[in-house]
């Protein structure tokens, strides 16, 4: 058997979760508290001057407050479907006061109701009424393949989906023949362990590429599992300090012991705790237990 496909194997049963870490310049409990004024079935989870946990509509995120090194840029966005043009309409409303509008609201080919904006936070909100009545409300984040990564969206998925235990791609629409970017990927859905994902490939001129302002945060239960990510992610990639990486398509990940926030509760334990974290690239459980 060859020896990749037993990785695959011996880790089908991993357990973790996947959400979203946004870089803030110290803005992170204000954009919180307004992101969850906005999204029904919403709340800050837990915060602390470095980092803040919310959901939206159940949907988990990480604030962090890192200051003015990586802002957010559209690289990765948030896409909301919603249930209704009137939500669409509203939601888009509350988000762009001193915001910028990067599509108007309006009807567009792919949308009866869609619109694209940059919030006062520089993140970047894709909104959209479903197409299908009884679609549930969704959010999910989106990669936009630009620049030195533009026409990489498809390799990008199928290198996801071979690092991650469960995955699958339940959409994927090509630009088609006759197109100037035909080949290249429209839009697309895919899901690594059950957490659901776009991918598109953004051609023309944007100024950006992936950066940590947006990163995604893989929590593992034991030091194999961290192993795992932290070795296939960031082949051809770069390791960075305290569990961050970049992978060889320039996307941050953060692969964190699902453990550290229990440990960093304890108020005796934190400070060592993050002492020793913060000599590490790759966590290692062992010696933050020991701390």
């Amino acid at each position: 058997m060859d020896g990749e496909l037993r990785i695959k194997i011996k880790y089908k049963h991993m357990t973790q979760s996947i959400y979203p870490c946004l870089w803030f310049d110290g803005q992170a409990e204000e954009a919180a508290t307004l992101y969850c004024s906005i999204f029904t079935n919403s709340a800050i989870t837990e915060k602390n001057p470095i980092v803040v946990r919310f959901e939206l509509d159940g949907f988990r995120v990480m604030g962090l407050n890192g200051g003015p090194k990586f802002p957010i840029n559209p690289a990765i966005s948030f896409f909301v479907y919603c249930t209704s043009e009137e939500e669409t309409e509203s939601i888009y409303n509350a988000l762009i006061p001193e915001g910028k509008a990067m599509m108007p609201l309006d009807t567009y080919p792919w949308s009866k109701k869609y619109g694209w904006l940059q919030d006062k936070f520089g993140m970047t909100w894709q909104l959209s009424v479903v197409d299908k009545p009884g679609t549930p409300f969704s959010i999910k984040p989106c990669f936009l393949f630009t620049s030195s990564q533009f026409g990489r969206a498809e390799e990008a998925i199928n290198f996801y989906s071979f690092v991650f235990p469960k995955a699958s791609t339940d959409l994927l629409i090509h630009y088609e023949e006759g197109d100037a970017n035909a080949g290249k990927v429209m839009y697309s859905e895919f899901q690594l362990n059950n957490y659901t994902l776009i991918a598109m490939d953004g051609p023309g001129e944007h100024g950006y590429t992936f950066s940590e302002g947006v990163s995604l945060v893989v929590e593992c239960e034991t030091q194999e599992e961290i192993d795992h990510y932290w070795n296939k992610l960031s082949e051809g990639g770069r390791e960075d300090m305290c569990g961050w990486l970049k992978d060889k398509f320039g996307v941050s990940w953060q692969i964190v012991p699902s453990m550290l926030g229990k440990l960093m509760s304890d108020p005796q334990k934190a400070p060592r705790v993050m002492q020793a974290f913060l000599q590490m690239r790759k966590f290692e459980i062992a010696k933050l237990l020991k701390a």
